[in-house]
């Protein structure tokens, strides 16, 4: 089953996901823009890193450098990059020599080409859910279970197992849509690559239920059954869930989507025993565990990766689907690649892993670390036509090693908040992705393990029940000690109309930590955050104050939380009131006027 976004939607889509930021420029020299000897190149594949690419094509442009890119897919990508109709490619998987889905072999000629990993980054589960009218933007998954979504052995929404998953929420009885690529996907490849290693039984069963069966190994090409939905593309998959009509829906596609689109993403049970998103520091921390091919004498497996260790990484900051995309350089002039061409692929490589790092954290990705960059300027140097730079790699400013090369994006990762551990009574109420900044009210005392105090949000440990005080500051589960004691969200600050406006009206959260609205731990978003509870806000009275959640002295709303005002029912009726007279008023003087002045003038002309 297919269906496509209308090409207003999916252009408005890509230019909410590409998010271009300020072109740093140090460490590479790039001529300006009037340079002469630059010609225009072409690219092809990888949608799942297309974001990254468009933006650094875009800001190379003030150097006089035109790339074209279409994000066909990596397979597509690849196919044409060996048809000689592109100067080069974008996967995120290498050539497939012997594809275990019955896909025809590619068979490049030994000695022209170079892999070049160009940006991290994680795959990421987008979905659209809505829970008695308000957005979830704090669901977790399971590995096992995400596995069963996408192989239709879970089904409804309110699945034991998912409910399982999320001990905060009531989830609902709707239907699973999985939405899965259309197209030849590196993406596809690495997830189903996955599933193979982590849930063999799992995708065995599905491959036969699929009719694939017997090449059930890793693919680029999603097997489907029906009631999935098939689109082209990560932005093809990100651009249907976030459709209006597709609740209930649920696709894969890179993080950054995410991010543009401004929708969440499901969090994923990693072996530290931790639901995570795939930030840009958890994705450094899991590739840590990322096996590269360090032979060069092997320009088939040069710089390639095993990402089995990823998958089993135990710190509780890893994101399981955590991988690395490529760009395919051309090493020998060949088809329609020339040295002319070289000159300015080689310059925009350059850019690539240098300068273009900067950026990658705002785009969603993860930039590249020390020993990938070196590995890339030496992968560089092999493109016909080139000029070689050599470069101090301390110019490059890329955030995610210092000069001594440690990897101070892996190495300065938060920890997960406790409130996203496995087994507690309770989940963090936080919300992920393009709606960080929006929670989602959970019950069952606003932290128990997680949310302060082992055993259930203790007497300062956050948020009351269901809303943050819904139907009166904490009844259920929420109660005086429970989830919003004195200081922090109960007495009068998680009550009726304290903890989430009237009745808890979701998405509040406000019974954070006594003063401020949380302890000081700033989280990737800027937000201010307790390290327990996992409530993030902006403290003050105003935010998150006496009728908005929490105590007085600010039990601190969420930043950019969705704030409803309700009148109560005394203003509201005298609101009501006045209006209604206001237009009698108006309507009388609209039939009196004009009949007591057609009256005095009939009796003056009368007299």
């Amino acid at each position: 089953m297919s269906q496509t976004l209308h090409p207003t939607r999916r252009r408005s889509l890509r230019l909410a996901a590409l998010v271009i930021t300020g072109v740093a420029v140090s460490g590479i020299s790039l001529p300006s823009a009037s340079a002469d000897g630059y010609q225009r190149i072409s690219g092809e594949g990888s949608s799942w890193a297309a974001n990254a690419i468009d933006a650094m094509r875009v800001n190379v442009r003030q150097f006089g450098i035109t790339v074209d890119y279409n994000p066909s897919g990596s397979s597509a990508g690849r196919k044409n990059y060996l048809n000689g109709t592109v100067d080069f490619a974008a996967s995120d998987i290498p050539f497939q020599f012997n594809p275990q889905d019955g896909s025809a072999p590619e068979n490049p000629a030994p000695g022209s080409y170079a892999y070049m990993p160009v940006t991290a980054g994680g795959t990421a589960f987008m979905y659209n859910l809505i829970i008695n009218g308000k957005r979830v933007t704090n669901l977790r998954l399971s590995g096992e279970n995400v596995s069963k979504i996408f192989t239709g052995v879970i089904t409804q929404w309110n699945d034991p197992a998912i409910q399982a998953d999320n001990p905060g929420l009531v989830m609902p009885a709707r239907t699973v849509v999985p939405v899965v690529r259309s197209d030849g996907s590196g993406s596809t490849a690495q997830f189903t690559l996955w599933m193979i290693d982590r849930f063999p039984a799992i995708w065995n069963a599905y491959c036969k239920v699929s009719g694939r069966a017997p090449a059930c190994g890793d693919t680029s090409f999603y097997p489907t059954v029906p009631g999935m939905i098939s689109q082209s593309g990560d932005l093809g998959i990100a651009g249907y869930v976030s459709q209006g009509f597709a609740e209930g829906a649920i696709g894969y596609v890179n993080y950054s989507y995410a991010l543009g689109s401004q929708f969440p993403v499901a969090k994923v049970l990693n072996a530290g025993g931790y639901y995570t998103e795939p930030t840009p520091q958890n994705v450094a921390v899991s590739l840590l565990q990322a096996q590269i091919n360090t032979d060069s004498s092997n320009p088939q497996k040069y710089l390639t990766q095993n990402l089995t260790g990823v998958y089993t990484d135990t710190d509780p900051r890893s994101y399981q689907l955590s991988s690395y995309s490529y760009m395919i350089l051309p090493t020998v002039v060949a088809g329609q690649f020339n040295l002319d061409k070289g000159k300015t692929l080689g310059a925009f490589s350059y850019y690539a892993m240098c300068q273009a790092q900067q950026d990658s954290a705002s785009l969603g990705y993860s930039p590249m670390p020390l020993n990938l960059v070196q590995a890339g300027f030496e992968q560089i140097r092999k493109i016909p036509g080139v000029v070689v730079q050599d470069i101090d790699i301390t110019t490059c400013k890329n955030p995610a090693f210092g000069p001594d090369g440690t990897n101070l994006l892996a190495q300065n990762a938060p920890q997960p908040l406790a409130c996203d551990k496995q087994g507690i009574a309770t989940q963090c109420p936080n919300g992920t992705a393009g709606l960080a900044n929006v929670p989602t009210a959970v019950s069952g005392g606003g932290g128990a393990t997680g949310g302060g105090a082992t055993g259930g949000g203790a007497a300062t440990g956050g948020g009351a029940a269901t809303g943050g005080g819904a139907t009166g500051g904490g009844a259920t589960g929420g109660g005086a000690t429970g989830g919003g004691a004195a200081t922090g969200g109960g007495a009068t600050g998680g009550g009726a109309t304290g903890g989430g406006a009237t009745g808890g009206t979701a998405t509040t959260i406000a019974g954070g930590a006594a003063t401020g609205g949380g302890a000081a731990t700033g989280d990737t978003t800027g937000q201010i955050c307790d390290a327990d509870t996992g409530i993030c806000g902006g403290g003050g009275a105003s935010a998150g104050g006496a009728t908005a959640g929490g105590a007085s002295a600010g039990g601190g709303a969420s930043v950019g939380a969705v704030l409803p005002t309700t009148l109560t029912q005394s203003s509201g009726w005298t609101a009501s009131l006045t209006l209604v007279l206001l237009v009698i008023a108006l309507v009388l003087a609209l039939i009196l006027a004009p009949a007591i002045a057609w009256r005095y003038f009939s009796n003056k002309s009368t007299a």
